[in-house]
């Protein structure tokens, strides 16, 4: 999901009516009688931490950092799939885990920040995982490459290697599944390059070249090669000699080419061993079975879904706006909200939860900020693009614990950033990954004081991500 692709109002006119944590010094039980120990972690410590040694109840076999919440769940989906227990933590966790599972991915709010953040964050998260026990460390970022010459894919891809100090690692943000391919070492979205996608009108990150290893060149100091699909194709041995190749050559970072998920299988045991990977969520398929673990519908399984349902949507990506169409389009009730109402001092929040109750009890609600580029781009010269994104982030993040208190137990969010705000608020800590609802997008549940006894269920969708009619078909697999 992309910062800031949220806007003001409603993208079509409808019937509806209008209107961090903190960081801890971890050691891990048993963590060394793993046959292969995880990597070296670094000795500085958390900038401004306290620091508290406690203990896990087990080491864990894979660790992976999410540079945001919606891309985290898709990360910890495509593992769960392929027969992974894992589990999403939010933030850097104050304690170890209270459950043993294969993998975690601590979801990390640092896309868009300034690069020192990022890269601190991202090593806070590294120091944690590693006094778990992970064996691998998976830096996760978007499969549109989202970042700008400044970063934040390279800076934060460097520093995880100096930590882990090793010299070389790859990239590729290719998921077949969801038509993200590189070829060549180009990005394409479908049918068009990354830069013909709508990507290049990003207000935060706009992506005007597909040439990734040109992208991220211009992000590290490291030398940047390709490893291309003539070799991928030959597979494990093939992609290993060729690694080796680029380290004899100097080069510490590699685009890989996948223009299918055969090739991303070809690719995950080249990768066993390999200290730090780096990639979208495609590259996940092919790594737990480097651990011996094979697909299981047990990894995925949830606690019965009860309660009402809701959604909430702002991100403004071309697929959401669909989405939110589709919903209105079927006659179900959808409210549209305006960032100019809530600068003006209007209580929304409070607006639209009053509308949702009475509505509620008849199926799933809409509450929504998604709007096209020129309504965004109209609203963010009024307020400014951070405000205008940030009055909407907190007013859809207080409808969603309005909701659950409303007794929402089922509630999809839409938008990495708007996910991110929703969370929080809902003081949610960790979430168990459960089934896949579309590609990239699974069903999760978390225990939180705001939904106290059989805890919420909870659908973060990349702005991205999913189908037409995937706010409405959503609910239909939940059981």
């Amino acid at each position: 999901m992309k910062k800031n692709q949220r806007s003001a109002g409603p993208p079509q006119a409808s019937s509806a009516p209008s209107g961090g944590s903190a960081l801890h010094e971890v050691k891990s039980v048993g963590a060394s009688e793993r046959s292969a120990g995880p990597p070296q972690a670094s000795s500085a410590p958390s900038g401004g931490s306290a620091l508290h040694e406690v203990k896990s109840v087990g080491a864990i076999l894979l660790g992976c950092i999410a540079d945001d919440f919606t891309g985290a769940t898709d990360l910890a989906n495509n593992l769960v799939r392929a027969g992974m227990r894992v589990v999403q933590a939010i933030g850097v966790p104050a304690q170890a885990l209270g459950t043993e599972v294969d993998a975690v991915v601590v979801a990390l709010k640092s896309r868009t920040l300034p690069k020192e953040e990022a890269i601190a964050q991202a090593l806070d998260a590294l120091r944690w995982l590693q006094a778990q026990g992970a064996q691998q460390i998976y830096f996760k970022y978007c499969s549109t490459f989202d970042s700008t010459a400044q970063g934040n894919i390279g800076p934060v891809g460097e520093a995880l290697m100096d930590a882990l100090a090793t010299d070389f690692t790859i990239a590729t943000p290719a998921f077949p599944d969801n038509q993200r391919t590189v070829f060549k070492g180009y990005l394409f979205v479908g049918d068009v390059l990354l830069n013909q996608s709508g990507m290049q009108n990003h207000p935060l990150t706009p992506m005007t070249d597909a040439n990734l290893v040109r992208v991220l060149q211009a992000q590290c100091s490291r030398q940047v090669g390709l490893i291309d699909y003539k070799v991928v194709a030959q597979g494990e041995a093939a992609i290993r000699t060729r690694i080796a190749q680029l380290r004899a050559q100097g080069v510490g970072l590699a685009i890989v080419d996948a223009i299918s998920n055969d090739d991303l299988l070809r690719l995950g045991p080249a990768l066993k061993g390999m200290p730090l990977v780096t990639g979208g969520s495609g590259v996940a398929i092919g790594l737990p079975a480097n651990f011996g673990i094979a697909p299981s519908e047990t990894a995925s399984a949830l606690p019965a879904a009860t309660g009402l349902q809701a959604v909430l949507s702002g991100s403004c990506s071309l697929a959401t706006n669909r989405q939110v169409l589709a919903f209105i389009q079927a006659g179900r009730p959808a409210l549209g909200i305006d960032a100019l109402q809530i600068a003006a001092g209007i209580d929304v929040a409070t607006q639209a939860l009053a509308w949702a109750e009475p509505l509620l009890s008849q199926g799933p609600v809409l509450i929504y900020s998604t709007a096209d580029s020129s309504a965004v781009k109209a609203v963010q010269g009024q307020l400014g693009v951070a405000e205008a994104g940030a009055i909407l982030e907190r007013t859809l993040a207080a409808i969603a614990r309005g909701l659950v208190t409303l007794g929402v137990r089922q509630l999809v969010v839409a938008g990495g950033e708007t996910s991110g705000a929703c969370v929080q608020a809902l003081n949610i800590m960790q979430m168990k990954i459960g089934p896949q609802i579309d590609p990239g997008v699974p069903w999760c549940h978390a225990q939180t004081n705001a939904a106290p006894g059989a805890g919420l269920h909870l659908a973060l969708k990349s702005g991205n991500f999913g189908a037409d009619d995937f706010f409405s078909k959503a609910f239909t697999g939940l059981v």
